[in-house]
């Protein structure tokens, strides 16, 4: 690295040798003649309006008149065809005379004075107005027409009722069938009537005497041991209910001999 001292230094009296910096030759693609090449074969195909060789029609072949509308299919006479396949006469032209002296094999006058007398008189449909200015409504979706009594299955027990009481009455006599068999086994023992009343009082008078104790905390839990008791009490009681509610509802328990 070369020094540079000051203008008035005496070092700069000395020579030096020249510094030159080299520079790295430009990059220069190794694509660059064939993408020039690329470039400039395509652009003089088209220089002028669509390709240089169009064929272009003979003088005699001009376009004509009508000449490129569709050309329809050759009009065909319509056949009458009746539902039993049929073939029915054309229709007569306008200038045909028609044939005197011969009747038709049906006589339309008589079918429909025949057809009038025996069809029933159309019923009037009911209804129903359910406004002051007499705005009227089908009777038959208001509600008031007892249809469901008319139906063939009305009063009778569904049929998944059915299914459902023969299916209860199978799990009942497994129930029944398993505790014969726990009974023979002496694995369980049925509570008798005193024993069910004489617990089911017990529980009612500990019942009692929690609720006697929650009567008696202070309407004020502002502490730790206040709440602890208070939710104890409740805890105890809501327990103690479930079990009341259990033997009440069920006349036979079953207690294990465990």
């Amino acid at each position: 690295m070369t020094t540079i001292f000051p203008p008035e230094s005496i070092y700069n009296l000395i020579p030096r040798d020249e510094v030159r910096f080299e520079t790295l030759p430009r990059y220069t693609s190794k694509f660059r003649d064939q993408v020039k090449q690329e470039t400039k074969s395509g652009k003089a195909a088209h220089r002028t309006m669509g390709p240089m060789k169009v064929e272009t029609a003979a003088p005699e072949k001009f376009l004509r008149k009508h000449s490129k509308e569709p050309n329809l299919p050759e009009k065909k006479p319509f056949i009458y065809i009746d539902r039993d396949g049929r073939r029915k006469p054309p229709v007569p032209a306008r200038t045909e005379i028609p044939k005197m002296g011969i009747n038709s094999a049906k006589d339309f006058i008589r079918d429909n004075t025949i057809k009038n007398l025996l069809t029933a008189p159309r019923q009037p449909q009911p209804i129903y107005a359910d406004t002051k200015h007499g705005a009227k409504q089908p009777l038959e979706y208001s509600g008031l027409v007892p249809k469901y009594l008319k139906k063939k299955d009305y009063g009778q027990i569904p049929e998944y009722l059915l299914q459902r009481k023969v299916e209860e009455g199978k799990a009942q006599e497994e129930y029944d069938e398993y505790v014969k068999e726990r009974l023979r086994q002496g694995a369980m023992k049925q509570l008798s009537d005193d024993e069910r009343l004489s617990t089911l009082q017990g529980l009612k008078r500990n019942w009692e005497e929690l609720h006697h104790q929650y009567q008696a905390l202070s309407i004020v839990t502002d502490t730790g041991p206040k709440k602890c008791i208070k939710e104890k009490l409740e805890t105890q009681m809501k327990q103690l209910e479930k079990d009341i509610d259990l033997i009440e509802r069920h006349k036979t328990i079953y207690i294990a001999n465990n």
